[in-house]
């Protein structure tokens, strides 16, 4: 049987499926829209390096999907990774956030940018890519490959960054497996490399209507006040332990 967060998962992956896997001129729309931002940029479309006096400060990286990025928000300083930024500030933590996601980034993309992603130094990196695989019905053995790699690739560069691993959940129409092992993916990614993990990102947004946008996908403002929130349970932990060092 599923355990409780593939249960509050299967209304956003109904809604995923219908808008992310061709059934329907909107979904078909709005996934042609994200692939097409992504390949106008070779680097990342989404990815805006931080202002200057904030790069001598130690660096959070988020790299993910559009959910990181802010798709469809009015202004990309509302998408969470930019609210976080916020609750550093406000807690007194003298570090900046990067934002690097890109709106229909898959894991296999991820990883094929990272090298120059890294350029950056930080001290945490907040891994955020799985949900476009999973729309694709991708395979789940690459997936949790290309984010190992990624893993691998960070501690090779910053053996002490610390990494925190986003989870999500794949449409239930793909099958009781291929559920169930996406949802274990994280947990494994994460255990392997001791890294910190953020259960389900959409918790408390998915499938509630007023929280997201008019595709049923997109978080709204409100709802990434709310994704700020589950992250920053997870992250502020690892910021105290950090910054202890």
């Amino acid at each position: 049987m599923y355990k409780a967060p593939v249960i509050r998962a299967l209304s956003i992956g109904f809604l995923g499926a219908l808008a992310m896997l061709g059934c329907g001129d909107a979904g078909n729309q709005t996934a042609k829209a994200s692939e097409a931002q992504q390949a106008s940029a070779p680097r990342g479309s989404d990815f805006t390096a931080p202002a200057t006096p904030a790069d001598s400060m130690p660096a959070i990286l988020f790299v993910g999907t559009s959910l990181t990025a802010g798709f469809g928000l009015p202004d990309k300083s509302l998408a969470f990774p930019n609210l976080i930024q916020q609750k550093l500030d406000s807690a007194g933590y003298r570090m900046h956030v990067i934002n690097a996601g890109v709106s229909g980034e898959t894991s296999a993309g991820g990883l094929s940018k990272i090298d120059w992603i890294l350029d950056r130094p930080f001290k945490i990196l907040v891994l955020e890519l799985g949900a476009n695989d999973a729309l694709r019905g991708q395979d789940v053995v690459a997936m949790k490959s290309n984010l190992q790699q990624i893993i691998d690739k960070v501690h090779a560069k910053y053996p002490d960054a610390r990494i925190v691993v986003v989870g999500m959940e794949a449409p239930p129409n793909l099958g009781a497996t291929y559920t169930r092992a996406f949802h274990n993916a994280f947990r494994e990614i994460a255990s392997k490399n001791h890294a910190t993990l953020v259960p389900f990102l959409l918790e408390g947004v998915g499938g509630i209507r007023e929280l997201n946008q008019d595709d049923g996908i997109h978080p709204n403002p409100t709802g990434h006040r709310i994704l700020a929130n589950n992250v920053w349970k997870t992250l502020e932990p690892v910021l105290k332990e950090v910054s202890r060092k």
